[in-house]
């Protein structure tokens, strides 16, 4: 595959960011001319990062590389702080996370690069915080996305967050960030009293895989209480259990292999190599 790094200046983020983009490799049987001309779209995974990240642990943690290179698969990686890919209109000059990805880096790479714009070429994961960006993207732009995979992330009753939970500080900034509780549930964060009308509208979501590892000190309670919900409320959703994994790379390893191979299972090209 070919890895190509953006740095550009950011309308939506109010300065330079950077984007890491897998691309489809020239095959050795096709000359130059005949590849980069072809005009070929090719399917995208947009990928999110977790807390303390950036656009480059994808690449540095995990074999999606390969992965990519076996289905065709454009895979693109940006960096989000640790804005939960929010807007946070408070901070330094402004950072519209949540805009960013939709309206702006989208919109880029279906322009400039061979990224096919059908929303059945286009899939959505993330770990972590970024699992919780996919979450929101799936939820609130249903027609962009064919598939979202969600690891070590689900959604959540901030009416119901502990003061004494180790999010905390983080739960009062995001509180602080929409206005209190009550913006918050007004908020595109407020993505669990989403989940009664999108599991009336099963034919216009995509599909839905959630991951958590059964020793997640983070996540696992959170993402049984919502597994417990989702069925309630009927939403079609795949919950997907590792016995004994944790909130780590080990299982987003595994997570981002089986996510590949859900959203392209009868892709398989070869390699380059000999």
């Amino acid at each position: 595959m070919a890895l190509m790094h953006l740095n550009y200046a950011s309308k939506y983020l109010e300065g330079n960011t950077d984007v890491n983009v897998i691309l489809p490799d020239l095959p050795r049987t096709q000359q130059p001319g005949e590849f980069y001309a072809s005009g070929k779209k090719y399917p995208v995974l947009w990928l999110l990062h977790g807390t303390y990240g950036d656009y480059t642990d994808w690449l540095r943690k995990t074999n999606i590389e390969l992965y990519a290179t076996e289905k065709e698969l454009m895979v693109v990686m940006p960096s989000a702080l640790n804005s939960d890919y929010a807007n946070w209109p408070g901070f330094a000059l402004g950072y519209d996370g949540y805009s960013f990805l939709t309206e702006e880096l989208m919109p880029l790479i279906y322009g400039w690069l061979p990224a096919s714009p059908r929303r059945e070429d286009n899939f959505i994961a993330g770990l972590s915080m970024g699992g919780r960006g996919a979450c929101g993207y799936a939820f609130h732009y249903p027609e962009k996305f064919a598939a979202a995979y969600i690891m070590s992330a689900c959604p959540q009753d901030m009416r119901q967050a502990s003061p004494d939970s180790v999010w905390a500080q983080r739960d009062q900034n995001r509180l602080r960030n929409t206005g209190g509780l009550e913006g918050w549930l007004k908020s595109p964060q407020n993505l669990w009293d989403m989940v009664p009308d999108l599991a009336k509208q099963k034919e216009r979501l995509p599909k839905l895989y959630f991951a958590c590892g059964t020793n997640d000190p983070l996540m696992y309670r959170n993402f049984v209480i919502f597994r417990t919900y989702a069925r309630q409320c009927g939403l079609p959703a795949q919950f997907i259990e590792k016995e004994g994994y944790s909130h780590e790379w080990r299982f987003w390893e595994l997570c981002i292999q089986d996510a590949v191979e859900k959203f392209l299972p009868a892709r398989t090209v070869h390699g380059n190599a000999f």
